[in-house]
């Protein structure tokens, strides 16, 4: 990974979105002038709080570009808390810059700006409006005129500002009082091994180390206390699919179903993973781990997810014997079928199977359970 590059998805395939610069700067507050007819309001409630400013390099080329990028910058400042990234309320705001070009053109046309963008969806809707605003003004004889616009996201179209030449117009100028800040290579390396785990590297492993899927991946290092979380639950763990499925289902529909966030889940990561082990090692069926076993450990959670098995009778069987008096009860239960198995109809080997674990209250070892009701039919 590339420092100082952020990597997106565009259509299906990864692309790499270039860092200009990043300037420190301070809130000075804001001229309100929707309130009063007559007058204009300053609020300074905010002047004075410091801003980080992240400029990228003109290398988005849509909208949906545009959306991504947004999305993988606020998670990145998520997971190293520089802020919670709530663009409605104002802990991050985007400017946008917009211009379009011909096809076989050398450069890109005069470039607009609009400001204070308070959600990645308005980003999106209001490049989206721009772009068809400047490609009809191109067909029509019209002009694009240098400017700073604002955008109604009620009615999703952009309005002028006012007009902007050149930076000269900000009026720049070196702070005398403020000495240049010298950051060495050894200082810069000391910090980047406090980092937590950031998201791209996450994904990247779980994608290309773990075999998970890209959706699994995304899904999981989208917050970043997940991502912890499931971190945590790969160190405890026999099958890191097995624990991705049960974080994207069980863990996931829990934390709905109570409101919560997975701060509050309470199983810790090696809790689960006592859950997840006994299914991995045959101990017990996905089934009665999920609907049983996790719901009784979650209100219990300072036992352990054996002792509460075996209160509950829910450990699976393995005993041939045990097994083979299930299974000889369900053949016997269906003569007929016996009969249509034997003349070629194997597909029916599933309904003496949900007859086993019907009568076993599904505590039956289903690899064992299978092959029993195998032999059985055979012989």
């Amino acid at each position: 990974m590339q420092w100082g590059v952020h990597t997106i998805k565009s259509n299906g395939a990864d692309k790499q979105i270039g860092l200009t610069r990043i300037h420190m700067e301070e809130d000075s507050g804001k001229s309100i002038h929707d309130i009063s007819p007559f007058e204009t309001l300053i609020d300074l409630n905010r002047a004075g709080v410091p801003l980080l400013e992240i400029v990228s390099e003109p290398e988005m080329r849509s909208a949906d570009e545009a959306y991504s990028y947004l999305t993988e910058v606020r998670k990145l400042l998520r997971y190293l808390e520089i802020c919670d990234g709530n663009m409605e309320e104002g802990s991050m705001r985007c400017d946008a810059n917009i211009s379009v070009m011909k096809k076989g053109a050398a450069e890109f046309g005069t470039r607009v700006e609009v400001k204070n963008l308070n959600s990645i969806r308005n980003v999106k809707r209001a490049i989206e409006f721009e772009i068809l605003r400047h490609i009809e003004l191109n067909e029509t004889g019209g002009e694009v005129k240098k400017s700073t616009l604002t955008f109604n996201a009620t009615t999703g179209e952009t309005a002028i500002m006012r007009t902007k030449e050149e930076a000269d117009d900000y009026r720049y100028f070196p702070e005398p009082d403020l000495q240049p800040l010298i950051v060495s290579k050894a200082y810069i390396e000391e910090v980047r091994k406090t980092l937590p785990p950031l998201p791209q590297e996450l994904f990247h492993r779980y994608v290309h180390e773990l075999g998970l899927s890209e959706y699994d991946a995304g899904v999981l290092t989208d917050d970043k206390y997940v991502a912890l979380y499931f971190e945590e639950l790969l160190k405890n763990v026999k099958s890191a699919k097995t624990a991705a499925n049960w974080m994207m289902g069980e863990v996931k529909g829990y934390i709905n179903e109570m409101a919560i966030e997975i701060q509050a889940f309470p199983l810790s990561p090696a809790k689960l993973a006592e859950i997840i082990n006994m299914v991995v090692d045959g101990k017990m069926g996905q089934t009665l781990a999920s609907q049983q076993l996790f719901p009784l450990l979650a209100k219990d959670p300072t036992s352990s997810a054996m002792k509460i098995a075996e209160q509950h009778a829910l450990v699976q069987v393995g005993d041939e014997d045990e097994l083979r008096s299930w299974v000889e009860e369900a053949v016997a239960k269906f003569p007929d079928k016996v009969e249509e198995y034997r003349n070629g109809k194997k597909g029916i080997l599933g309904l003496f199977m949900g007859e086993v674990m019907r009568n076993s209250k599904g505590k039956a070892d289903p690899n064992k359970t299978n092959e029993l009701i195998r032999q059985v039919l055979e012989n």
